[in-house]
């Protein structure tokens, strides 16, 4: 119920390869074609080209996703002092930056200047705390099925795809001057054993990785196969080996210098809160989460007896939310029936949409499919993956729905959260329309500038959003559908409570699940990805959705206060949309100062 982790824009020096999925973007067709931008935009767009290109110096896998084909065949940098390099990089890239914007005169290009600035310091900073505090840790494995599953897309042109090839003959050093990532990523993280301060990666983590490598490598080879890539298989074969032979070495090397205390240091975990946009105390967010948490648990306990009575359900305490879940995710639909339920879902939404004037929507129709084993592992939790922000062709954003977690032992567990039919509403509102889908579409639509999608990212604005649309469609959904949207919103106030708890040692991680799986009722493996992401894949993001939320509620108040009989929905909800990705306070500036007072002008 997210985006992907990697596509978290930062590029961190020494895990540089953790950003390589694509930049968030959306896509453009002949139906919904991109407007034609401003001069403006244009203008602020060759700035952020600075940025893009210094870090594309590093990371072409990223460049590439964004949408510049020059370097799909190009392949991670992760060669010696790569910490120090790519700091030098953004800082030649502020100082050009800082340049410019002494001379501009344009406010709009101004802030987008400052947007990137800030995230030019965001890098720096990320890298120096890296550097500072970890061991340079790369699943590889899963660093070369990304990057693969992003270039061999059907949407992708034939001759980028074909530029895969390059790509995995750079990986495994068969390409003239090309020296195997495993063995980059074997040399840094050697060179750093022994330094004092620095921490291993969490143990369950690399456990996960070494349990995933076979499915990352058959998943590879599908990709090849499906995409009629001529000749790859020298490459695969020796991808194959390299791969098998890092994770020997990982257990032989890495597994033993892995902690079992997946705490962080405190100004590394401060900082994951900074940058994902949490601007608050930890304290502070766990409290409110505490406030909410016990409302919504409430109002869910409120809504049982009419879920039970309206469906009929028998042989159930009614007055027990747990029971009333547990008689709806008994109903579940068959796998092979579900991307059919899930399409009608979202054509039945974004009816409503329209007849009730919650924001304006493309006339194509989304893309929605299930993941695949591989997808699985690396992402087990539905999300929307997107296509090129730059130079889209006409590529669409992928709605797609994970059914399993293999990354259990194993045991490829089944969830029974999302295959049943209360659950595809919200679901379908928070990763589809009006959620992430639709945000980026309107970025390429509206010809917002690359400083305000890419480099303003921030998960408070994303995911608050996807939230914000799931409550602006609860109201329109079947009693079942309301239902789900309150244990879904329940869950990301347990996330704010609980990721800040786990990481500042107030909780552990035996008494976090029974929360998770008693009281919020998530099965088993997706309570598993949960504290897997609250531990060690993404500690501080899962605060952002309830913290972005009420952020966008608290302005949503404020404006409909300033503007009494005038406010209009459909109006505040397209013109959050067409902010792109501003950080919450620059967007409450731009809602005060741009539409308030056009607001109260019009007739």
């Amino acid at each position: 119920m997210s985006v992907p982790p990697k596509l978290y824009k930062t590029v961190m020096a020494a895990t540089l390869a953790l950003a390589l999925a694509s930049a968030f973007a959306a896509p453009a067709d002949a139906a919904t074609a991109p407007a034609a931008s401003a001069a403006w935009v244009d203008a602020s767009n060759r700035n952020a080209a600075i940025v893009l290109e210094a870090q594309a110096q590093f990371s072409p896998e990223n460049a590439s996703d964004t949408g510049l084909p020059q370097y799909d065949g190009l392949a991670t940098d992760l060669g010696p002092k790569i910490t120090e390099r790519y700091v030098a990089a953004m800082q030649q890239a502020r100082a050009k930056l800082q340049q410019r914007l002494a001379a501009e005169k344009d406010e709009r290009i101004r802030q987008d200047l400052e947007i990137l600035t800030h995230a030019v310091d965001n890098e720096i900073t990320g890298a120096q705390l890296d550097a500072k505090y970890t061991l340079p840790w790369v699943d590889v494995p899963q660093l070369v099925f990304g990057s693969m599953q992003s270039l061999l897309q059907e949407q992708r042109p034939a001759a980028r795809r074909a530029k895969a090839l390059e790509r995995l003959q750079r990986y495994v050093g068969q390409f003239p001057g090309s020296t195997p990532i495993t063995a980059q990523a074997k040399a840094r993280f050697t060179e750093k054993i022994g330094q004092k301060g620095l921490a291993g990666p969490v143990r369950l983590q690399v456990e996960q990785a070494l349990d995933n490598v076979p499915t990352y490598i058959a998943g590879i080879r599908k990709l090849f196969a499906d995409m009629k890539i001529a000749g790859a298989e020298p490459a695969l074969a020796a991808m194959e080996q390299q791969l098998n032979e890092y994770a020997a070495w990982e257990r032989q090397t890495v597994l033993p210098l892995s902690r079992t205390d997946f705490r962080m240091a405190p100004e590394l975990y401060a900082f994951r809160l900074k940058q994902v946009g949490i601007d608050i105390a930890p304290q502070a967010l766990i409290e409110r989460a505490e406030v909410a948490y016990l409302e919504t648990r409430a109002a869910m306990q409120a809504l049982a007896p009419v879920v039970a009575a309206r469906l009929a359900l028998k042989g159930i305490d009614g007055n027990d939310y747990r029971q009333v879940l547990r008689a709806l995710k008994s109903d579940s639909i068959p796998n092979e029936q579900l991307e059919a339920h899930y399409k009608e879902v979202n054509t039945q939404l974004e009816a409503r949409i329209r007849q009730q004037g919650v924001v304006d929507l493309p006339q194509r129709a989304m893309t929605m499919r299930l993941a695949s084993a591989a997808e699985s592992a690396a992402q087990p939790a539905p999300h929307m993956r997107p296509p090129p922000l730059i130079g889209n062709t006409g590529e669409h954003g992928q709605f797609v729905l994970t059914v399993s977690n293999p990354a259990t032992s194993g045991k490829g567990e089944v969830y029974d959260d999302f295959n049943f039919s209360g659950a595809a509403w919200t679901l379908s509102a928070h990763e589809g329309r009006p959620g992430h889908e639709l945000q980026f579409s309107a970025m390429v639509e509206r010809g917002v500038s690359q400083a305000r999608s890419l480099y303003a990212f921030n998960s408070v604005n994303v995911e608050g959003w996807a939230l914000y649309a799931e409550a602006e469609m609860l109201p329109y959904e079947p009693v079942e559908g309301q239902f789900i949207a309150l244990q879904f919103r329940m869950l990301r106030a347990a996330r704010a409570m609980l990721d800040p708890m786990l990481n500042l040692g107030q909780v552990t991680r035996v008494e976090a699940d029974r929360i998770l799986t008693d009281e919020v009722m998530l099965s088993k493996p997706m309570a598993r990805q949960e504290l897997d992401r609250y531990t060690f894949n993404m500690p501080g993001q899962a605060g952002s959705y309830f913290y972005g939320y009420t952020r966008i509620l608290q302005l949503r108040a404020e404006t409909e206060l300033a503007l009494g009989a005038k406010f209009d929905r459909l109006a505040f909800n397209n013109f959050l949309l067409g902010q792109g990705l501003l950080p919450p306070d620059l967007l409450a500036k731009a809602v005060r100062e741009q539409f308030i007072p056009a607001q109260k002008t019009r007739g």
